[in-house]
């Protein structure tokens, strides 16, 4: 655990204003995180490659293009990135991303619609964006050791039951399925309901089998230990009982206490649509919670290349 004087200082976030504010220091900042001393051609992988610079004034090109010696190629530090294509400037990317990764709870693209002056669509289009950068990879390890297993339910009421505002099972909001190891990391996503046969899929996919799970007593769970060497163990929260030992669920609560203030502090309201993303982004904050503001916000930008998402998927060729 790093103390607390190494969690709030970085040179990076002193590097970040001059970057937020001017497009050359933003761009110079993306490839620094990108390349480090030596850029490399994005098409041929060589690092014989040279800045492209005005002949007149010998100032970079206005497109901060690259070319490779070897491939003969151009190309720019965008390539390859969730921002490749996008005509908003970098140093808005820069912005977006420094706020999205050093906000507990997260940061609506109303205020990145403010703070950069553009417009309410392309704040969207940068958070949408690094909200699937942040995004876990799918065949990354799966948690070990005791984790911790639980579901709550945020987003909208569901249009067909408007009429209905209980909380809890048996409400019309959205089921969200989190899992949560001791040693750090966690894992949620958005679920179709919470049936046995749901959540223990879930549980499965996400835990390595030689972990332990710990639940409530909720009758779903019943019968999971069976697939893991650590077994199943469970709290009754019907019985006022919270914790036996070692056994809660704790921390699973406390992720998703995180989760929900977001939701309705910062973002109000979220579709079901977009709801996995904004998930995304809160179990990024948390498995990175360790690191300080620019360590996380580096890690943010690394995270970004060899990620496109678009708005549907490209035609091919006949």
């Amino acid at each position: 655990m790093k103390d607390r004087h190494s969690i709030s200082k970085s040179r990076v976030i002193e590097a970040l204003p001059l970057a937020c504010s001017n497009e050359l220091a933003a761009v110079e900042f993306f490839e620094q995180q990108r390349w480090g001393d030596s850029p490399c051609c994005i098409h041929c992988g060589s690092v014989n490659a040279y800045k492209m610079v005005d002949a007149k004034t010998g100032e970079r090109n206005k497109r901060f293009l690259w070319r490779c010696r070897d491939c003969k190629v151009q190309f720019t530090v965008r390539i390859g990135t969730v921002y490749e294509e996008s005509r908003i400037e970098l140093r808005h990317w820069c912005y977006a991303f420094w706020r999205a990764a050093t906000s507990k709870k997260g940061v609506a693209a109303l205020e990145i619609q403010r703070h950069c002056q553009i417009s309410y669509k392309s704040a969207l289009f940068l958070m949408n964006r690094i909200r699937f950068a942040m995004a876990p990879d799918p065949d990354g390890p799966k948690l070990t050791g005791t984790v911790e297993c639980d579901e709550t339910y945020v987003g909208p009421r569901k249009p067909r039951y408007k009429g209905t505002s209980k909380r809890g099972r048996g409400t019309n909001k959205v089921p969200v399925f989190g899992a949560v190891s001791r040693n750090g990391q966690i894992r949620r996503h958005p679920v179709a309901d919470v049936t046995g046969a749901t959540l223990k899929d879930a549980i499965r996919k996400m835990v390595d089998k030689e972990a332990r799970i710990i639940t409530d007593e909720h009758s779903s769970y019943t019968g999971i230990g069976a697939d893991f060497a650590g077994g199943h163990h469970k709290v009754c929260h019907a019985a006022k009982e919270y914790a036996r030992g070692d056994v809660h669920t704790n921390t699973a609560e406390s992720s998703f206490a995180l989760l929900k203030r977001g939701i309705v502090g910062i973002h109000h309201s979220v579709s079901t649509e977009y709801l996995h993303r904004y998930i995304w982004h809160f179990d990024f904050l948390w498995n990175t919670r360790e690191l300080n503001d620019g360590e996380r916000t580096v890690l943010a930008v690394k995270s970004a290349e060899g990620k496109r998402l678009m708005y549907r998927a490209p035609e091919t060729g006949a």
